[in-house]
């Protein structure tokens, strides 16, 4: 009987891997939601557009994206968090999902344990705009205006504890100036105040002003990136530009709610990989000013852990007082 009972068990057992498996073969069946925890016209959002536009032909079903914004992102990342771990809910978020838990008090869900990360999607330079109504040509010319006058200048944000902001931040600190924070909803709104001269700067993400710089509505003086944006190759580094020890990685990626089943992680996986490698795909991120990144989902969760931490130290440097 003992030995039945063992077969009976090992049956059972097998039954479900199949159950699960079946599942995941069939995954998906049905539309996919995909979050994004940032207004429409965002680079978080076109990024995401123009990599679920990929997805949803590659898999046979509807990417529905979801605007969620408010809050530094974590409006939209809560509703994730809290979504059935079933893979029909997806986070496309940016590198603000590492900067939010230091820079708020308490967040509706845990950043770590709370999600499963699929990938990293892209890395986007940050540009230092300013409207050419400023009269101000070089990143030189808008660091002796601050020094001259301490705290007569401002800059915009995508949002408290966003990655524009720590990124600005960032660059404050490294430059030794001063000047005041001015948080938006998101990029949109940021973009339309800096470019009527309503704020002084703002170290946006190439996408959304990308047009704007070529139209001449925007002057970029400087990327807080490592090196070079393709997008602008005659723009200079902050580094480079006189301001050492600035640059800060702006990426997007895509998260799952913990405990998604791990085939499905790893499909999502597979399939944006998939995406990244088109031609099409590669055309229209060139267009963004955007750089292709993907890693395996347990690489993306050690990277995740350790920006959180680095990003954790900035914050404190910076003295930025949590929400």
């Amino acid at each position: 009987m003992k030995h039945v009972r063992l077969i009976g068990l090992a049956t059972a057992l097998g039954l479900m891997h199949l159950t699960a498996s079946a599942q995941s073969n069939g995954y998906p069946s049905k539309p996919i939601r995909v979050v994004v925890p940032f207004t429409a016209g965002s680079t978080t959002d076109v990024i995401a557009r123009a990599i679920t536009d990929k997805l949803s032909a590659s898999m046979g079903q509807q990417f529905i994206v979801d605007n969620r914004g408010g809050a530094g992102g974590t409006i939209g990342a809560g509703a994730v968090a809290q979504a059935a771990p079933d893979g029909y809910t997806i986070l496309i978020h940016s590198s603000s999902h590492s900067v939010s838990p230091s820079t708020y008090s308490k967040l509706p869900y845990d950043t770590i344990n709370d999600f499963a990360a699929i990938t990293p999607i892209a890395t986007l330079p940050n540009a230092l705009v300013i409207s050419p109504s400023k009269n101000i040509r070089t990143l030189k010319e808008l660091l002796d205006q601050a020094k001259a006058k301490p705290g007569s200048l401002n800059y915009a944000s995508a949002g408290q504890g966003s990655a524009t902001h720590l990124n600005a931040e960032k660059f404050k600190m490294q430059a030794k100036i001063d000047a005041m924070h001015v948080p938006y909803k998101g990029s949109p709104e940021a973009i339309t105040d800096v470019m009527a001269g309503r704020v002084d700067y703002y170290f946006s993400p190439i996408a959304p002003v990308l047009s704007h710089i070529k139209d001449g509505k925007l002057l970029a003086l400087a990327v807080g990136s490592p090196k070079r944006s393709s997008a602008l190759p005659d723009v200079p580094t902050t580094s480079e530009a006189g301001v050492p020890n600035s640059e800060f990685n702006f990426w997007i990626g895509m998260m799952v709610p913990a405990k998604t089943p791990r085939e499905v992680v790893n499909k999502l996986n597979a399939e944006v990989q998939k995406a990244l490698a088109s031609q099409d795909v590669k055309e229209r991120f060139t267009k963004l000013g955007a750089e292709a990144w993907t890693l395996a989902p347990e690489q993306f969760d050690r990277y995740i852990k350790e920006d959180i931490a680095v990003n954790a130290k900035l914050v404190k440097e910076a003295g930025i007082t949590p929400q």
